[in-house]
């Protein structure tokens, strides 16, 4: 399947309150990375997402550059481990009954433990 890009006017008017200044900013600090291509830059549905949430946040919570990245960071690093949970749960699923129920208990006795 063919990903969808966006060129910076594009961008622009996809994502709601985004200035040029902004934008060029935002690639400047790398809160969002462009493909780049012979005719510009190109942004990927995932960047225009990022984006809205970048606008939102600085809005929102008149955070800096540097503040953005690093919340950016922390919403990737939660995105990574929702993808490694989802990836856990899979392959528990595909274990047998016997070490399903096993591994249910032991997770219950270490969640006890980490809480306490």
């Amino acid at each position: 399947m063919t990903q969808r890009h966006y060129t910076l006017v594009e961008a622009l008017a996809r994502v709601e309150d985004l200035t040029p200044e902004q934008l060029h900013r935002y690639i400047r600090a790398g809160v969002v990375v462009p493909v780049q291509s012979e005719h510009g830059p190109l942004f990927r549905e995932l960047d225009l997402a990022r984006l809205s949430l970048v606008v939102d946040l600085a809005e929102g919570y008149h955070l800096d550059e540097e503040a953005l990245a690093l919340v950016l960071s922390l919403v990737d690093q939660l995105h990574g481990l929702r993808g490694d949970m989802r990836a856990m749960l899979d392959a528990v699923a595909r274990e047998p009954v016997e070490t399903r129920v096993r591994l249910k208990a032991a997770i219950r006795e270490v969640r006890v433990v980490v809480r306490d």
